[in-house]
């Protein structure tokens, strides 16, 4: 008896949301000229940008334009002046109106300078338009970061504010501009490393690109005075790379993904199952960064052994937060409430005394000494006799970090 098989008359389900990519970066000009080769190259393609220039007096200024020319320009009043607040009132709505106005054109979503693409990304997690997500209206296809090979590497080492270059978005917007270089970069699905005929840091900036966002598709620009609009555009364009569940890179060690390549000189990434002494790790942190570019991750500190804490250094700075709880802290009841990753990655790696509580840091630089940090990290580690005295005890160590990362039940 012969078996004919039987095949499927339904065609796979077609995505007619109006794709948009992300695009941002610190260089404008660079950001800018990106941004017009992709609307030469794709006339379908329509680009929205905010000036946020006057954003401290309530007011934004939104141009939405397409190759051709610009189809609508206006000043916008803001209810509150900062950059979470823009997205919300109007940058966000914006994107969903064109969706419906315009259902065949994808869009290019050109940030400020100032601006962080994961704030854009947890402003789409967290808002409604009209009582709908705004993933309803449009796909987030791409996240795509331009660095500037000429000002890329200097940004990066500066130890400016943003408020020192008058591009604080309010008041109390402390970030540094090393700050903003790295999470751009380090959010990205694409890195673009934008270079001129003649630029000399283009291959630095290329280590140092791949080094912070080893999870990007890098893509080479420039070198010559002639652009390939259309091979950029294939480049970036309807690339289909974000993946909406990767968490931010301070959280990506928890669900076991890579936070960084080592590489001798340039990155190396510390593992430790020991937690760290809170008095001489707190001694030990400038001296730590002092030849670091960036450093990122999470540790653990004996006092706090509850405490998922966050590392992060750019600009000369040092900021250390909470990411919550280690599930070895919490019943067992309430790991649901993290993902799916995360306890698949403490499973594999659980420790039967320690749990899944651990120190993963990543530090990259130009010029990183290897044996002197890693010789430094392990002085900060609790001996073997302060091991033996156990939990009880070290949460009685003098703690400099005390009261810093409170736990509540939210997290």
């Amino acid at each position: 008896m012969s078996i004919t098989p039987i095949t499927s008359a339904v065609s796979p389900s077609v995505d007619h949301r109006p794709a948009v990519t992300v695009l941002s970066g610190f260089s404008p000009g660079a950001v800018q000229a990106a941004a017009r080769a992709l609307l030469i190259a794709d006339d379908s393609l329509i680009a929205i940008s905010h000036d946020l220039t006057v954003i401290r007096d309530g007011r934004v200024r939104r141009t939405v334009e397409s190759g051709a020319r610009v189809l609508e320009r206006a000043d916008v009043e803001m209810v509150h002046g900062c950059i979470s607040c823009t997205l919300r009132e109007d940058v966000l709505p914006t994107l969903v109106r064109l969706a419906r106005e315009r259902p065949r054109s994808d869009q290019l979503l050109v940030l400020p300078p100032a601006v962080e693409p994961e704030a854009v990304a947890a402003a789409c997690a967290h808002c409604l338009v009209d009582g709908l997500p705004v993933t309803a209206a449009v796909r987030f296809d791409s996240f795509v970061t331009v660095v500037d090979a000429d000002r890329f590497l200097d940004d990066l080492t500066s130890t400016d504010d943003l408020r020192d270059r008058d591009l604080h978005a309010a008041g109390d917007d402390h970030r540094a501009v090393a700050e903003v270089v790295a999470h751009q970069v380090e959010f990205s699905d694409t890195v673009v490393v934008w270079s001129r005929p003649g630029s000399v840091d283009v291959h630095r900036t290329n280590v140092v690109a791949r080094l912070l966002a080893p999870w990007s598709v890098p893509v080479q620009v420039g070198g010559s005075d002639v652009l390939d609009c259309t091979a950029l555009a294939a480049a970036v364009l309807r690339s289909g790379r974000h993946d909406p569940e990767r968490p931010g890179v301070l959280g990506m060690a928890l669900e076991g993904r890579s936070i960084g390549v080592p590489e001798k000189g340039t990155s190396l990434v510390f593992r430790s199952r020991r937690p760290f002494h809170p008095e001489r790790l707190h001694d030990a942190l400038e001296e730590l960064t002092e030849h670091a570019l960036r450093g990122r991750g999470q540790l653990w500190i004996a006092a706090q052994p509850d405490a998922v804490i966050a590392f992060e250094f750019a600009g000369g700075g040092v900021s250390l937060g909470s990411l919550g709880y280690w599930l070895a802290a919490l019943p067992p009841e309430r790991w649901t409430e993290t993902s799916d990753q995360r306890r698949l990655a403490a499973d594999m790696d659980w420790d039967p005394y320690y749990g899944d509580r651990r120190t993963t840091l990543a530090l990259i630089g130009l010029h990183l000494d290897h044996t002197a940090i890693v010789t430094l990290l392990r002085s900060c580690l609790l001996t073997d006799a302060e091991l033996a005295d156990g939990f009880d005890a070290w949460q009685q160590m003098n703690d400099p970090f005390e009261g810093c990362f409170p736990l509540s039940e939210n997290h």
